[in-house]
């Protein structure tokens, strides 16, 4: 294997990484993950780092599952690919009736992929070509929420509302309509965001296909967490007006908020939902659209009626990727994972009301699993860092120096520890990232 200075030469001089400023990195060169052991990753030099991130959200019972790897093994060496283009296979047809089961009763049909994006993607062209099949050509745009981030494909960035991430594209994208970011934290903002949705109803309901929500959290616009009821509120109030819901599960499903999906939360029955990340425990790429029956019979029709959904993908229900989720599946159900994120995530409640009292820590803020903590330079007025100080950055650095992979939104730091992760674990993160948020801010002042 090459060293650790050789790998290091090749990615400066030819990768591109995701949502990376690379000009910084000779200074600042990557960490090379080499191997994965339970929920800690290890580096090429053997050092060892808990993965208090679940590598980006997704990982659920940990690196290198013994059960995972064996239903991956098996079904590589029965059937490494087959297109689901007029054929089928065994994986895929038993994945699919297992997904239906989880979800809620509205949904019943899956159209797999292979990104959160895409599942979203998929989700916005059948609703809008749902409603031209049912006549109603008119509805043609959609509803999402200020912050909103629901992937990066264009569709997707389309109904985001990241300045950040979505503004330099926005001459590429259609036009939506936006309602205010509701807040627990926040009092008030879940009234204004619910007024807005009425009012947008109220005046463009027949031009509307869908409502697309985060159920009841918005990751990447920093973990922010929406009060109870407020979900089931919008939800009800977008079909009252004739419009769909769809449900972006990519990064709350599975577990991570606690219920199997974030909807089950409140009894939401949306139209359509996403699926991605953790559906198959975090090993391979692969990703559902789910649809209701109402919508999926919308599509029959004769074959020159032209009725049909034309989209695809040439890796659809790849049957390794639907093998491992299959697994992953089976040991969340044996091995009670929800029981296992309902006594860590009381524990990481109590150990984020010790980080609240630190001096630069604004807010904390957690639903199950998927917590943000945020900083700012002077805790009184809230006043935020420059971004050139880039203290998120700063703490997940002093955070690695002790053992701990975790990755900032800005300045509020993320913590979303693999399902699987023990009562040590999380108290070793806790710990960590206290010490890394001291160790950052005093430097920072």
């Amino acid at each position: 294997m090459s060293n650790a200075a050789e790998i290091v030469q090749k990615d400066l001089a030819c990768l591109w990484h995701p949502f990376t400023q690379q000009k910084i990195w000779p200074s600042e060169p990557p960490l090379v993950i080499s191997g994965g052991q339970g929920n800690w990753l290890v580096d090429i030099d053997g050092k060892r780092y808990f993965d208090g991130v679940s590598s980006l959200w997704v990982t659920v019972h940990g690196h290198g599952e013994p059960a995972i790897n064996q239903a991956i093994k098996e079904q590589v060496e029965a059937l490494d690919h087959s297109t689901m283009l007029g054929l089928t296979h065994p994986k895929a047809a038993l994945l699919a009736a297992e997904l239906a089961r989880l979800t809620p009763p509205s949904l019943s049909r899956v159209f797999f992929s292979e990104s959160g994006s895409t599942a979203v993607e998929i989700a916005l062209k059948i609703a809008y070509q749902y409603w031209q099949l049912k006549g109603q050509s008119k509805k043609r745009t959609f509803v999402s929420l200020a912050e909103a981030y629901h992937g990066d494909t264009i569709g997707a960035v389309s109904i985001g509302g990241i300045e950040l991430f979505h503004e330099v594209y926005r001459p590429l994208l259609f036009a939506k309509h936006t309602i205010a970011q509701p807040n627990k934290n926040k009092p008030g903002s879940a009234e204004r965001s619910v007024a807005d949705l009425a009012r947008v109803l109220a005046e463009h309901a027949e031009e509307i296909c869908a409502l697309v929500i985060e159920p009841r959290v918005q990751g990447a616009a920093g973990m922010i967490i929406q009060p109870d009821g407020y979900l089931s509120t919008v939800c009800r109030m977008a079909h009252e007006a004739g419009v769909l819901v769809v449900a972006d599960e990519v990064a709350t499903g599975f577990g991570r908020t606690g219920a199997m999906f974030a909807c089950q939360l409140e009894g939401v029955c949306p139209d359509l939902m996403a699926l991605g990340k953790g559906l198959t425990g975090g090993v391979l790429p692969l990703a559902a659209t789910m649809a209701s029956e109402e919508i999926y019979e919308a599509f029959l029709g004769e074959f020159d009626e032209f009725r049909h959904f034309f989209h695809g993908h040439t890796y659809t229900g790849n049957p390794i990727a639907c093998a491992a989720a299959l697994a992953n599946l089976a040991l969340m159900q044996s091995r009670d994972i929800l029981a296992n994120v309902a006594a860590r995530a009381a524990q990481l409640a109590r150990g984020l009301a010790e980080l609240a009292r630190l001096d630069h820590v604004v807010d904390v803020r957690q639903q199950g699993m998927m917590c943000g903590v945020e900083l700012a330079a002077d805790k009184a007025s809230g006043l935020a860092y420059a971004p050139g100080r880039r203290m998120g950055h700063q703490v997940i650095m002093a955070a690695r120096r002790r053992g701990v992979i975790i990755r900032p939104l800005g300045d509020t730091v993320v913590l979303m520890p693999p399902l699987s992760s023990s009562e040590q674990e999380i108290a070793f993160l806790l710990e960590v990232v206290g010490q890394a948020i001291v160790e950052a801010t005093e430097e920072g002042a």
